[in-house]
């Protein structure tokens, strides 16, 4: 017969094996349910994704069918320019707005062209523009003195030299000498984030910017659309032709929703009649614009996700997607 202190062993060693198999299953069910949670997140946030990419095709959609009806033209009456609206879908919702981005002053524009000098008495009417725009904003501590400064820092970012434009400007050397250093871009910037990291913009002078500068991709194309411009972007105006904010507002007020048919019966406005604008200046104003941004989000159950399309309406009735960006807005 076994002796008591072996069946004690034995008991022991046999509640050993039974916790250590509990403990293992245990241990499996766990990873086995964080990896179905795993699978589960990856396919929410996958049909969140493909919600969202509905929404740019919906986008490209509309816009081809504002084309169709007006091709020479953009306005706000038309069905792209609803701002933001929300669907709901099967488990979750879809929200977005299409957005002109001839309605604000492309960063980019501030790059000159080959034949163009973008300092001193030449400078371009998109570099004027944004100076007049920085001291209109009315930034605590910001003059005028304080705006050339940023526009030439600008400038430096975007040209393709090494030569700073003016004593506001900053090139490579200004960057390299930082704690963390860095390089100017020397190309087009692709976001307003770029602007945090360019001499003189303070988060102060960014946050003002934002609502009136955009980004065209890969051009200095200075074109604003008259007919998309609202009342909140007053100060736009103002600072684009130069006038006081009483000036603009009526400008802005003889606007009706359908904009003008073309830029020449905007700049026969009485209004504008009398401003004796310079061409440099009317050549700021288009009627048709040719990008827009698409601000898109998407949930899916718990999922979340966040879309900001460039897209470009070109000729033939299509809609090509320049960019695609993913995150917050």
């Amino acid at each position: 017969m076994m002796k008591a202190s072996n069946r004690g062993v034995a008991l022991i060693t046999v509640l050993l094996i039974v916790a250590l198999a509990a403990i293992l299953a245990t241990e499996m069910t766990a990873r086995l349910q964080m990896q179905l949670q795993r699978t589960s997140n990856i396919q929410f946030n996958q049909q969140a994704y493909w919600y969202a990419m509905g929404a740019e095709a919906f986008a490209k959609r509309v816009l081809i069918l504002d084309n169709e009806d007006s091709s020479d033209k953009t306005h706000l009456g038309q069905k792209w320019a609803q701002g933001y609206n929300s669907f709901p879908v099967p488990q979750g919702e879809i929200s977005g707005g299409i957005f002109d981005l001839h309605a604000c002053l492309n960063l980019n524009a501030l790059k000159a062209g080959s034949e163009q000098q973008n300092n001193g008495p030449t400078k371009v009417p998109a570099r004027e523009s944004f100076e007049r725009l920085i001291v209109k904003l009315n930034i605590e501590g910001i003059s005028e003195f304080e705006a050339e400064y940023m526009a030439d820092a600008l400038t430096d970012w975007l040209d393709s030299d090494d030569t700073i434009v003016s004593s506001g400007g900053a090139e490579d050397n200004d960057y390299a000498g930082r704690e963390f250093p860095y390089f100017t871009a020397n190309s087009f910037i692709a976001s307003t984030n770029e602007l945090r990291v360019i001499e003189h913009f303070t988060p102060a002078v960014i946050n003002s910017l934002s609502p009136y500068v955009c980004i065209l991709p890969q051009t200095n194309k200075h074109q604003i659309n008259i007919n998309t411009l609202t009342d909140e972007q007053s100060v736009l105006l103002q600072a684009l032709l130069d006038i006081n904010a009483d000036e603009a507002q009526s400008i802005l007020d003889a606007k009706d929703d359908d904009g003008f048919d073309n830029i020449d019966d905007f700049y026969n406005m009485p209004e504008l009649t009398q401003l004796n604008l310079t061409d440099d200046q009317k050549q700021q104003f288009v009627v048709d614009s040719e990008y827009f941004t698409l601000k898109a989000s998407a949930h899916f159950n718990e999922s979340y996700f966040n879309l900001v399309s460039t897209l470009q309406v070109i000729e033939n009735k299509k809609v090509n997607v320049i960019s695609r960006t993913i995150g917050r807005f």
